[in-house]
């Protein structure tokens, strides 16, 4: 025991002494191993940090309260609930009858004697320094002790009086207020001074004021339902601070007059699934992931960190390689004086340990005081304030000894191939030859077959996605191990280059112990590059292929669609004064009910919808009209009968002709200019529509009479009682003469239109909705800001597109891919030159002393770089290739499954069709590889090489 204390003692003062004489090989090990440790440390932190606590959650949400009570809005009837109060049904089973729905009186439910802070909220555009800004309003007395926690005042104070607000420091910033000035909102007489700031710690980029309660939302509500425009909507709840808390019990007792509960006590100390009734009912319970999927995600982080240690071994290995044959003549010394093998070893071992125990130090410390400094930074990007700086010492130290385990295993290889040389060679400096290891390509060439097939089957007959990456991984393991007899078979290329380069090649040929594992360290940096780099490409492809262009290529559209369409004109007014239009089309909707109804049905008394009738022969049997109890009408058919009646019945084809808008039903009122703007070309259609007719792309809404039908349901209550009973909704029915444009045109998502005449004459009611506009050349980004600010200065919700085509937004992610292999390949094969300068050094001193030109020894080491660059590079991308074509093999056959199964069920085929998955090779990024890559690794290195090395005399060999 204590000789072996000893010697390791001995040994790691030895290592620890090398590696401070070489500073600069040590520091990049160091880096290497240090950089990982660095992001995974901070990473944790950073988790852990923003990870709160039950406590912390509650604070935040409720203060200092006890509970927080809110309505289920389920007409008082009793419910069910889960703990934390994000779910909720009614007790009873409503399969076949009216789901209750209503409000129901929440403060009835507070146990007497509490203390109880209103919570009210609702959104507002309110005015801010650059024009309107859409926000959210909350009446709550924030400076209540009850609502301590909920905001954190930064700045000046709460409000006390009812025409002072305070608002958050993201809002101030983005509507150039500040504290002192004041607000109001559209439709508002009222104005409003900010006396402070403050933000949310679970949403610091919230825009939001605060009021006192009633101070601002019910005045508000009476000015703009005063104005026509329909009354904004609020939610209430309630902060309940009560001796003893709201139990779990508590909390059911409550849920039976249909009261929902969010219990501290609760968010503490949860009940065990067993105790929630919630979670017995069918169709309700937790969801957790399965084992599986947990024991799948375990393997994907166990494969990932397990390839980012081989990948820093395989790059750190040579550089211990290196250490190890400067040192070879200490090392012999060593054996001289009566040193063991096992002393060789564990003197490059321990190289290994300092450097992996340096780099454990030095990630952990750097993670911890970089988490602490760019904590402000790493918050704003979370959107929320961390809990108490969590720092879990095991955890760290589990990261730490990855990189100790790193280290060693860097050196391992380095370590037995010292430890193998003799005294005489390691004194004399004799390099000998050894033969590389007939087993070790064996088992490479097993892996890959067994990697392979695991893959192939992963892709084939499953649709399993962490089975294909775990056979590539394997595969990839075997392509590394098969390095060294893959290296010595690029060695018979070497007849046909010139002399340096054949030289350049020889020499990594016969020195594969140096060479290999650079190779292996590129082999793995671009076979993971040119995996995802084709992976991307094929998606890429994939999405063109399914992109539907919502207008012609340049074209522009607008809506505006809330408050009956009251900032349409002057949102038109600004694209054309900063977009190159060419024709504007101008367009409207119909309406029924009052002006400031939801356009889509709804919005309390005096509002209505509108329905295009679909006449009966027309309907597709397997999209009827609901039938009575809410029974599908396509089960009585079988599954092939449904795959005819998509694949062959017209009444079926859901598709639309390209595009989507917002308007219901496609229908619109506008004139010919629309047809020109979306590029359909058909005089029959403009005849028509100055005829009065309506024009309509789909034949399935033109009825045997050549009409239109448009039903004005006037009656929302009366409709929906119809529609549950599988009749038509009750309302007057406008028809209207109609043309039906040939296929081949693209309407872009518009089904129906008609001129405002025509809508007049049948006595549909229309407002603004929005515009078209072509344009002369494609609006350039600085056009797009103008507008964008303009229109922000509205304050308008406008439904801006212009069609700029398919653009892939994951182009730069693969640039970035590219590089990190460019920079992973230059290391490795800087490590290797370096090594191989180290081995060659009596070859140069030969050279220069025969009279070789200075630029021999630039030009030998650039091709040195080159080749092991080259090499990499060129195994890497073959191996990075076939894993990308088995996901998408596996992507294809899971989207010919799920294709089948919707056809089989009858499910709408308008936005699916015959899946099209193809493989896209990503040919410029593999020749940005096997080109530029090697060539720019090769000159680096002749430019860092001396052309002029010392002459001396050559050792005796």
């Amino acid at each position: 025991m204590k000789t072996w204390f000893h010697s390791w003692r001995a040994a790691i003062r030895i290592a620890r002494r090398d590696a401070w004489r070489s500073k600069g090989r040590s520091a990049l090990v160091l880096a290497m191993i240090a950089l990982p440790i660095l992001g995974v440390s901070a990473l944790d932190l950073t988790y852990r940090s923003s990870e709160l606590s039950p406590t912390e959650r509650a604070d935040r949400s409720m203060g200092t309260a006890d509970a927080i009570f809110r309505d289920a809005d389920a007409d008082g009837v009793p419910i069910l609930q889960d703990p934390p109060g994000e779910m909720h049904t009614p007790v009873k089973d409503y399969k076949n009858q009216t789901w209750p729905s209503g409000p129901t009186d929440v403060t009835k439910a507070i146990p007497a004697g509490s203390t109880v802070v209103t919570d009210r909220s609702g959104s507002a555009k309110l005015t801010t320094s650059h024009g309107l800004l859409s926000a959210e309003v909350r009446e709550l007395k924030a400076s209540d002790p009850v609502a301590r926690g909920i905001t954190t005042l930064l700045r000046g104070r709460f409000p006390e009086k009812n025409d002072e607000v305070m608002a958050t420091s993201h809002f101030l910033e983005v509507s150039g207020l500040s504290i002192g000035s004041t607000l109001s909102a559209r439709n508002f007489d009222r104005t409003y001074r900010i006396v402070g700031s403050y933000e949310l710690p679970d949403a610091l980029a919230v825009d939001q004021v605060n009021a006192l309660p009633g101070a601002f939302l019910t005045p508000y509500a009476k000015a703009v339902e005063k104005s026509g425009m329909p009354t904004p909507g609020t939610s209430t709840t309630y902060l309940v601070k009560k001796s003893g808390g709201f139990t779990w019990n508590t909390v059911q007792q409550i849920n039976a007059k249909g009261v929902v509960v969010t219990s501290r006590a609760v968010m503490i100390d949860p009940p065990a699934d067993s105790e929630v009734p919630l979670f017995q009912k069918e169709g309700w319970g937790t969801y957790d992931s399965s084992p599986a999927a947990d024991a799948a995600a375990l393997a994907a982080v166990a494969t990932v960190v397990g390839l980012a240690m081989l990948e820093i071994c395989l790059l750190a290995g040579p550089a211990f390689a290196v250490g190890a044959r400067r040192s070879r003549r200490q090392l012999g010394l060593v054996g001289a004086n009566g040193g063991a093998r096992s002393h060789i070893r564990a003197i490059v071992l321990s190289g290994g340990l300092v450097i992996g125990v340096a780099a454990a130090v030095v990630g952990t410390v750097l993670a911890v005081i970089l988490t602490l400094a760019l904590q402000p930074v790493l918050e704003d990007m979370m959107n929320q304030r961390f809990g108490a700086f969590d720092v879990r010492p095991l955890e760290l130290l589990g990261i730490a000894l990855l990189a100790v385990l790193t280290g060693l295993l860097a050196a391992i290889v380095p370590a037995i191939t010292a430890s193998r040389q003799t005294v005489l060679a390691s004194l004399t400096g004799r390099r000998g030859v050894r033969r590389s290891s007939r087993v070790l390509p064996l088992i490479g060439l097993a892996a890959i077959l067994l990697g392979g097939a695991i893959a192939l089957f992963g892709s084939i007959a499953t649709e399993s996605v962490v089975i294909v990456g775990g056979g590539s991984a394997i595969a990839e393991l075997g392509v590394v191990a098969m390095t060294p007899a893959l290296v010595g078979l690029f060695g018979r290329t070497g007849r046909w280059l010139p002399l340096s380069p054949r030289l350049a090649l020889r020499d990594a040929v016969r020195n594969r112990g140096r060479t290999a594992p650079a190779v292996a360290a590129v082999l793995a940096a671009v076979a993971g590059t040119v995996a995802v780099s084709t992976f991307m490409a094929s998606s890429e492809a994939q999405q063109k292929a399914a992109y539907e262009a919502r207008l012609p290529h340049g074209a522009v559209s607008a809506f505006v669609m809330e408050e009956g369409g009251r900032d349409v004109s002057a949102v038109r007014e600004a694209i054309q004064r900063y977009l190159p239009v060419d024709v504007r089309a101008d367009v409207e909707r119909v309406s029924v009910g009052k002006p400031g109804c939801s356009p889509w049905g709804g919005g309390g008394e005096g509002c209505g919808r509108y329905e295009v009738v679909l006449p009966k022969a027309h309907e597709c049997p397997l999209y009827a009209t609901s039938l009575p109890g809410g029974a599908d009408p396509s089960e009585k058919y079988t599954p092939d009968q449904r795959r005819k009646l998509i694949t062959e019945d017209w009444r079926c084809d859901q598709s639309s002709r390209g595009g989507w808008m917002s308007v219901d039903a496609g229908l619109l009122v506008g004139d010919a200019k629309v047809l020109q703007v979306l590029g359909v070309d058909d005089p029959g259609a403009v005849k028509a529509l100055a005829e009065g007719k309506i024009v309509s792309f789909s034949r399935g809404e033109i009825d045997k009479n050549g009409t239109v039908g448009i039903k004005q349901v006037t009656d929302i209550p009366a409709a929906d009682r119809a529609s549950e009973k599988g009749l038509p909704s009750p309302g007057k029915v406008s028809s209207i003469p109609a043309y039906l444009v040939p296929k081949g045109h693209k309407s872009y998502g518009v089904q129906l239109l008609m001129t405002p005449a025509t809508a007049k004459a049948a006595g549909l009611s229309t407002l603004p909705a929005g515009a078209y506009f072509s344009t002369e050349r494609m609006p350039d980004t600085e056009a797009r800001q103008k507008l964008d600010g303009e229109l922000a200065k509205l304050g308008s919700n406008a439904e801006l597109h212009v069609e700029e085509g398919f653009v892939n937004e994951d182009s730069l992610f693969v640039i970035a891919l590219a590089v990190f292999a460019g920079l992973v390949t230059i290391g490795a094969a800087g490590i290797a030159t370096g090594l191989a300068q180290a081995d060659a050094e009596a070859d140069l001193k030969t050279l220069a002393a025969v009279g070789a030109p200075p630029r021999v020894r630039r030009t030998l080491s650039g091709f040195q770089c080159g080749v092991v660059a080259a090499m990499g590079v060129v195994l890497g991308s073959a191996a990075g290739v076939l894993p990308a074509i088995g996901l998408r093999l596996t992507e294809a056959r899971e989207a010919t499954n799920f294709y089948e199964q919707a056809i089989a069920q009858g499910w709408d085929n308008g936005l699916s069709g015959p899946p099209y998955v193809p493989i896209v090779i990503p040919w410029e990024t593999l020749a940005g590889l096997l080109i530029a890559v090697p060539l720019g690794a090769a000159l680096l290195a002749a430019l860092v090489t001396r052309s002029r090395g010392a002459v001396a005399r050559r050792e005796a060999t």
